[in-house]
């Protein structure tokens, strides 16, 4: 008997000895897991019951022009950030900061949504660029709005406006997409990124590094005092290439003569870019202050589309401009000599249909200089006649269409130069001879974009070397300007005949009997070309000719280098779209040409020339005088207008 109380007893010990290191065991590794793996965590969460850390958001670095002057800066706003685990009633903070603030309150809980998986005690960002009434509304319901803080943040601010901005571009809260791809590899949700143009091309350079500030705050989140601040790094400054005063002529010469368009002036020998403009434009101010919903629904709405950067992405047919690709072609392929000539009647058959120059009447027997000056299609649908597309594919590629430019801005479209490959591919049909000949005069399938058509006058400027187009000329690191390594060229093997005999039409279309005779300067030969790219089809054209419309005119032309012997010093090109004729947009690279002559100079900057309007069907659009009586305006016919 007292065998078995004893057993009892020894057996409810063993119980109760394991049940004591079970729960001993329990305790450790709950220490363990407490103290040890997730200590950081529980320490981090009871120092955010008295403390903050802040981040000291970094300011962007600045963008100057070729000269020094400081084109985009940054001034200081401030945002209105949330602190979850210190609000207490989540849902009547909500409420009562969207009726302070005017935010309505789904778009506060969307922001809250967007951040879930993130800690309760780091700030979401509420209110971006928060309004003075906005601020001030908040700090005097500050005890009623545990959690809910102020911080200053610097903004980009671009001083210049609508100016440049498709150059630029702009910046925005990074997006979840975005966060994704490797150049914002690293950047947290509601890091400020460059979204288009330089800011998004030279992000990492420009965001600097933040910084952070510990404080002590009371119960409702008021800051007693800093235990820590480490200063946030700004970013890089960059130098661009861009003359402010060339970028400003460009634009009020668009605004002067009333059209839209793209521009594109260069140095040619080095591929700087020193003016760049696409117009319409928008603010970029609009972006950086946190554009609102009607804002943003504005610009995607307009149907001149100013968000579309026309020097990069616009593709559009070459007109006669495609005629310098054709020369070239025939010259270096041997199929003629620079005294080829052909005779012009006005019109000529090739495959059992007759193809119409622009003057009726012709222009008599031309070689190529004439031919090029006088912007014969008759000539150049000849030799369109005796090269093969793949031929002209290949020309146009050496010197700089269909391709990439490399330029350093994101979002580049490469245009269209057809080819029997490229036609098989889109249409699944064989090319036919006839196709070639609209191509060269620059109609039927080929497209290209302005910047393209820039590096190909450039390349016929400097004798066959094709430039990359470039933006950055220096970066600042903090140690002083460091110019940017050189953008590789291309050497396109060209005969001197070739060059000479370019140069020398080019130089007759703006100083002889050509079209661009609106971009003559005396004291300063130019060469250049003009050219115009058809809207609508010819029978397109008859049905609408009654109508006004602005949107079916055709895209007028002007690609110009100078000075035309010896080393070129400035090139590029000039689209006015549905400006009807090319040399209409003769004078608003001659404006550029005057500007960049006299800051050479040192002299004041010319005013610009106020054009003459010119009643056009129902339409009055703005035109500038010839500068001579040499200029031949043409006839409007079948075929191509110059």
């Amino acid at each position: 008997m007292i065998s078995d109380d004893r057993r009892s007893v020894d057996t409810r010990l063993a119980f109760l000895q394991g049940g004591a290191v079970a729960v001993l065991v329990t305790l450790a590794i709950g220490f363990w897991f407490l103290q040890i793996a997730q200590g950081s965590r529980f320490r981090e969460l009871a120092d955010n019951n008295h403390q903050r850390t802040l981040t000291l958001r970094a300011a962007r670095g600045l963008l100057f022009d070729r000269d020094g002057q400081i084109l985009v800066e940054n001034r200081y706003s401030f945002d209105i950030s949330l602190v979850r685990e210190q609000t207490g009633d989540l849902t009547r903070s909500i409420e009562l900061l969207s009726a302070i603030s005017g935010v309505d309150e789904p778009s506060l809980w969307q922001t809250i949504e967007e951040h879930n998986d993130e800690p309760e005690y780091r700030p979401i960002v509420m209110i971006r660029e928060a309004t003075t009434e906005q601020v001030a509304a908040v700090l005097a319901r500050r005890i009623e709005l545990p959690g809910i803080v102020v911080e200053e943040v610097p903004t980009r601010h671009y001083r210049t406006g609508k100016l440049a901005a498709h150059l630029f571009g702009y910046v925005g809260e990074i997006t979840e997409t975005q966060i994704s791809e490797v150049q914002f590899r690293g950047m947290a949700s509601g890091a400020i990124v460059g979204q288009t143009g330089i800011e998004q091309a030279y992000n990492r350079e420009l965001m600097g590094t933040d910084g952070t500030r510990r404080v002590v705050v009371n119960s409702i989140g008021r800051e007693l005092n800093t235990i820590e601040e480490v200063n946030p790094v700004e970013g890089r400054r960059l130098q661009l290439t861009i003359d402010y005063d060339l970028q400003v002529a460009t634009e009020e010469a668009f605004r002067a003569h009333g059209f839209n368009g793209a521009a594109v002036i260069l140095e040619p020998n080095t591929g700087e870019i020193l003016a760049m403009a696409s117009v319409p434009s928008y603010d970029p101010n609009d972006f950086s202050l946190g554009i609102d919903q009607a804002t943003w629904q504005r610009l995607n709405d307009d149907p001149q589309k100013p968000l579309h950067n026309r020097t990069l992405q616009g593709r559009y047919a070459p007109g006669s401009t495609f005629k310098l690709v054709v020369a070239v072609a025939a010259l270096e392929e041997g199929i003629v000599e620079s005294d080829f000539s052909v005779q012009c009647n006005g019109a000529k058959r090739f495959y059992d249909r007759s193809y119409h120059c622009h003057l009726r009447g012709g222009h008599g027997r031309l070689m190529m200089e004439a031919a090029l000056e006088r912007s014969c299609n008759v000539y150049f649908y000849t030799l369109g006649s005796m090269l093969d597309i793949d031929v002209l594919n290949t020309w146009a590629r050496r010197l700089g269409l269909g391709d990439l430019t490399g330029i350093d801005l994101p979002h580049e479209l490469e245009g269209i130069v057809p080819s029997r490959q490229w036609k098989m591919k889109t249409t699944g049909e064989d090319w036919y001879p006839g196709e070639t000949i609209s191509v060269s005069i620059g109609q039927g399938a080929v497209s290209v974009t302005p910047l393209s058509q820039a590096v190909l006058i450039a390349t016929i400027a400097n004798g066959g070397v094709r430039p990359t187009p470039y933006v950055i000329k220096a970066i600042d690191d903090g140690e002083g300007w460091k110019p940017t390594q050189p953008r590789p060229s291309v050497v396109v093997e060209l005969q001197p005949e070739t060059i000479e005999t370019l140069h020398r039409g080019l130089w007759r279309v703006v100083n002889a009997r050509g079209t661009g005779g609106r971009a003559r300067i005396d004291g300063f030969n130019v060469a250049g070309k003009t050219g115009t790219a058809q809207v609508v089809s010819l029978a397109g054209r008859e049905q609408l000719e009654e109508t006004s419309d602005l949107d079916f005119r055709d895209h007028g032309w002007f690609t110009f280098f100078a000075p035309s012997e010896g080393q070129p010093e400035i090139a590029g090109v000039v689209l006015a779209e549905h400006s009807e004729h090319g040399y209409l947009a003769a004078p608003i690279a001659r404006h550029v040409m005057q500007t960049y002559l006299a800051k050479k100079a040192g002299q004041p900057l010319p005013d610009l020339p106020q054009p003459s309007p010119v009643l056009t069907g129902t339409t009055t659009e703005t035109v500038q005088p010839a500068p001579s009586d040499h200029l031949t305006v043409p006839v409007q016919t079948q075929g191509e207008i110059n």
